[in-house]
C-alpha cells in the first residue's frame, strides 16, 4: 500500500475519533417508566375526550399552544393511520421557574398529552410522567414543587379527557 494511502487512512481515523471524542455525552431511560398512559372510559368519545381536555386546560390556567392532527396529515399522504392527535399546553410563568432553575427542563416544554388509538382501536392518552424528573434529589423544595403542581394538573387534565368530564 502506497505511504500516501496509508497516511489518509491515518488522518481519517484521527478525525473520526476526535469527532466522536468531542460529541455530547447522553442519557437514555426506560420509556415505559417515562410515560403516563390512560384509556378512555368506556362510552368516552374521542372528541368528547378532547373537548373536556382542552376545557379542564384552561380552567385550570394551562394555555393551549399548539395542536398536531398527526392522522390527518397521514391520510393526506395516502398512509393509513388510527387517530394520532398532539396537543400542547404551557403556563408561561411556570415555564420561566423551571427554565431559569435549570435549561434541561425546556426539553419538557411545552407539556404535550397525546391522544392515539392503539391497533385494537382503543383510545389513550399519553404524556411524559414527570416523575423521574421531580424525584431528583437536587431539585430545591420550591422547584420541586412546581414541577409536582405541573405534573398534578396535567394528570388532571388527562383524567378529565379520559372520564370526559370538564
Amino acid at each position: 500500500m502506497p505511504i500516501l494511502s496509508r497516511i489518509l487512512i491515518i488522518a481519517c481515523s484521527l478525525i473520526i475519533q476526535n469527532a466522536y471524542a468531542k460529541s455530547p455525552k447522553t442519557q437514555t431511560i426506560n420509556v415505559k417508566q417515562s410515560v403516563l398512559k390512560m384509556a378512555l372510559n368506556k362510552g368516552v368519545k374521542a372528541d368528547d375526550a378532547v373537548s373536556a381536555l382542552r376545557s379542564k386546560a384552561e380552567e385550570l390556567n394551562m394555555k393551549f399552544v399548539a395542536y398536531q392532527a398527526m392522522s390527518d396529515e397521514l391520510r393526506e399522504r395516502g398512509i393509513k393511520a388510527g387517530r394520532l392527535e398532539i396537543f400542547q399546553f404551557c403556563n408561561p410563568y411556570d415555564a420561566h421557574v423551571l427554565a431559569k432553575h435549570n435549561p434541561i427542563f425546556a426539553a419538557f416544554m411545552p407539556c404535550r398529552i397525546s391522544l392515539i388509538e392503539d391497533k385494537k382501536g382503543t383510545i389513550w392518552l399519553v404524556m411524559l410522567n414527570l416523575d423521574l424528573v421531580i424525584e431528583n434529589k437536587t431539585l430545591p423544595k420550591t422547584v420541586k414543587r412546581l414541577a409536582k403542581r405541573v405534573n398534578d394538573t396535567l394528570v388532571e387534565i388527562m383524567t378529565a379527557g379520559a372520564t370526559g368530564n370538564f
